[in-house]
C-alpha cells in the first residue's frame, strides 16, 4: 500500500516529513523539544515551518477513528484539539510496515499538567486542574461523549485568568451517542478517578508534591464538583407558580458559571399550581461572547468575566455610566488595554497571551496597591509587572503566536 495522506486544510509541508523512519526516531531538526503528557503510543511535537503538530502513531483504523472523532467534536464546538490528517501506508527504507500516524494541531499556549508542575505551580492550584477537567467532561458528557479514559494526561491546559481550561487532547476511546447515560457517565468518573489517584501519586514519587499531599481530597473534590455542576445544568426545579423568579434565578446562576442557556423546558401541573423548570441546552461561554461581541477580543471565559469587570469599573471611575455599554467598551480598549498590551517588551508575547497578561498586570497592581497602602497606577503597575515578572517567566508557546 502507497503512502497516504488524509488532511483536514492540508499543509503541503506534512508532506516533507520523514515518514519513512518510526516516530521515536525523527530528527532533532523536526522534533519541538517540548514537555508531554503520559502517552501509551509514541507521540511527538513537530514543527513544520511555521506550524507545529503533535504526531501520534497508532494502528491505522484507530488513527481513522481518532480523526473523525476529533472533527465531529470540533463541529460541536468542543474544547479539543484540533485533527489535522491521517498518514497510513508507511514504509520504513526496508519496505517494513510502519504504524500509521495521527496529527493535530498543538494547541497554543497550552501544557500538560506535568509541564506545568516543572515550571513551578504549586501544588494548591492543583484544586483548579480538577476544576477545569471537571468542566471539560460536564461538557463532553451533555453532549453525549462517552471518553472511557478520562485522566490528567489526555488533556491539555491553557491559562484562563486565575485558573485554567481543558482541552480533551485523546478520543482514542470516546464513543459520541444521542444521550449519554447515568450509567456511562459514572463510569467515565470512576476511571477519572482511580487514574487521576495514579497520576497524582506518580507526582508525589517525583516529589512535584509534597509527601502529605492530601490526594484523597483531591479525588473526592473531583467527583463532588462533577456532581454539583451536573445537577446545576441539568436537574429539574419545581416551585409554585406564583414565583416565576425562579427561571430568572436559575438563569442568572447558570450565567454566573459562564454558561448560556439556549432552551428551557417549562411545564405546569395540570392544576396550574406549580411549575417546573429543567435546562435543555446549556454551553459554556457566556461572558467569553459577551466580551466578543463588545470589543472583538477572543480570550477564555474566566479571563473575559475579569476583563467585563474591569470595564465596568472603568464606566464607573470615568463617571460615563450613561454611555451605552458598547460605546464604553470601545473605549476601554483604545484607552486602556490597548497600551497597556503595547507596552509587551520584545520577545514578551511566546510567554503567555495578552489577556491573560493584563489579568496578572491586574492582579499584580492589587498586591502593589497592598504594600503602597494606596491604588496605584494601572501603567505604573504594568511596568512593574514587565520588568519584574513576566521576564522570569517560560515560554509557553512553541511559535509566537499571529498578532491579534
Amino acid at each position: 500500500m502507497a503512502l497516504r495522506i488524509l488532511a483536514s486544510r492540508p499543509d503541503p509541508a506534512i508532506y516533507t516529513l520523514p515518514w519513512s523512519i518510526p516516530l521515536e526516531e525523527w530528527p532533532d531538526d523536526v522534533v519541538v523539544p517540548l514537555t508531554r503528557g503520559l502517552s501509551r503510543h509514541v507521540v511527538r511535537i513537530v514543527r513544520v515551518r511555521n506550524n507545529v503538530y503533535a504526531v501520534k502513531e497508532t494502528q491505522a483504523d484507530i488513527a481513522q477513528r481518532e480523526y473523525d472523532m476529533l472533527r465531529e467534536l470540533q463541529r460541536l464546538g468542543l474544547p479539543t484539539v484540533v485533527a489535522k490528517s491521517v498518514v497510513t501506508g508507511r514504509k520504513d527504507h526496508d519496505g517494513n510496515d510502519l504504524n500509521a500516524a495521527l496529527m493535530t494541531d498543538h494547541l497554543t499556549y497550552s501544557l500538560p499538567y506535568r509541564a506545568l508542575f516543572e515550571r513551578g505551580l504549586a501544588a494548591d492550584r492543583l484544586p483548579s486542574l480538577i476544576d477545569a477537567l471537571v468542566v471539560l467532561l460536564v461538557r463532553l458528557h451533555l453532549a453525549g461523549f462517552y471518553w472511557g479514559d478520562v485522566s490528567l494526561s489526555n488533556v491539555l491546559f491553557v491559562r484562563d485568568a486565575a485558573g485554567f481550561a481543558a482541552f480533551l487532547v485523546d478520543a482514542e476511546t470516546g464513543e459520541l451517542k444521542a444521550e449519554l447515560s447515568d450509567r456511562l457517565r459514572e463510569y467515565d468518573i470512576e476511571v477519572a478517578c482511580q487514574n487521576i489517584f495514579g497520576e497524582l501519586l506518580d507526582l508525589q514519587a517525583s516529589e512535584a508534591l509534597p509527601e502529605a499531599f492530601p490526594i484523597d481530597a483531591i479525588v473526592e473534590r473531583l467527583q463532588s464538583r462533577y456532581d454539583a455542576l451536573w445537577r446545576e445544568l441539568t436537574e429539574e426545579q419545581v416551585f409554585s407558580a406564583e414565583e416565576m423568579w425562579h427561571i430568572e434565578q436559575r438563569i442568572e446562576r447558570l450565567h454566573d458559571l459562564g454558561f448560556d442557556v439556549e432552551e428551557l423546558d417549562i411545564t405546569t401541573s395540570e392544576d396550574g399550581d406549580t411549575v417546573a423548570l429543567r435546562p435543555r441546552v446549556v454551553e459554556l461561554g457566556h461572558h467569553r461572547r459577551e466580551l466578543r461581541t463588545l470589543t472583538g477580543l477572543d480570550v477564555q471565559d474566566a479571563q473575559a468575566r475579569r476583563i467585563l469587570n474591569d470595564i465596568s469599573a472603568f464606566r464607573a471611575t470615568r463617571e460615563i455610566g450613561d454611555l451605552p455599554i458598547e460605546v464604553a467598551a470601545g473605549r476601554w480598549l483604545r484607552e486602556v488595554y490597548e497600551p497597556i498590551v503595547a507596552m509587551r517588551p520584545p520577545g514578551a508575547a511566546a510567554k503567555l497571551t495578552p489577556a491573560q497578561m493584563f489579568h496578572e498586570i491586574l492582579e499584580h497592581r492589587w498586591v502593589l496597591s497592598q504594600f503602597a497602602g494606596e491604588w496605584v497606577k494601572l501603567i505604573n503597575a504594568a511596568e512593574s509587572y514587565y520588568a519584574d515578572v513576566l521576564q522570569h517567566r517560560p515560554d509557553e508557546a512553541v511559535t509566537p503566536p499571529t498578532p491579534e
